[in-house]
């Protein structure tokens, strides 16, 4: 290897650290605003307790509104910053929820009315809001709700010939509107 091919490789190596260098620089300066690491950037920062009562539920079907309240509670445990906590006086803020229908529809149906797939669909109102009462999470105006509520509607599919039954896609539902529900928490961007 000739002294120019070392003096090429040596100014390669250079060009190649100084480039990565400067791309990491740029990377960790860069962009329109200060980034932060890890979930605690994506919620609001002065939020940092949650008081989540049991659900209301306009359903006939019993305990919905305690299965919703116990998947939200799991949910913002796992998956947010917050703490819940037992009492809105010890709370940040309250976040409460009222199913407001509860519906089973069905999909597809065999040649002696049976169901082949049905449709599990919840709908639940949604409000968050902080102690002094004001709204943490903006909702666009709904005529039927109050301005200080949202509307969030999860579904899951009933299929029982492979041997699902109605309370797993019951559950499921509730685990999608509790994932919806906790999404919602976070801030715009």
């Amino acid at each position: 290897m000739t002294s120019y091919h070392k003096t090429m490789n040596s100014i390669k190596a250079q060009f190649a650290t100084i480039t990565a260098s400067a791309m990491v620089l740029l990377a960790s300066v860069g962009g329109c605003a200060s980034y932060q690491i890890g979930n605690q950037s994506l919620y609001p920062s002065h939020i940092k307790t949650v008081h989540v009562p049991v659900f209301d539920s306009l359903s006939f079907r019993r305990n919905l509104g305690e299965q919703l309240s116990e998947a939200v509670i799991k949910e913002i445990e796992t998956k947010t910053p917050y703490k819940v906590v037992g009492s809105p006086a010890q709370a940040d803020s309250v976040l409460t929820c009222k199913i407001i229908q509860d519906r089973r529809g069905m999909i597809l149906q065999d040649w002696y009315n049976d169901p082949r797939q049905m449709q599990i669909s919840l709908r639940v109102q949604v409000s968050w809001v902080d102690r002094q009462g004001d709204v943490l999470r903006e909702s666009q105006p709904i005529v039927i709700l109050p301005a200080t509520s949202t509307l969030v509607m999860a579904t899951s599919i009933l299929t029982p010939e492979v041997g699902q039954s109605g309370a797993t896609a019951q559950q499921l539902a509730m685990q999608r509107a509790a994932e919806q529900i906790v999404g919602m928490m976070e801030m715009p961007w």
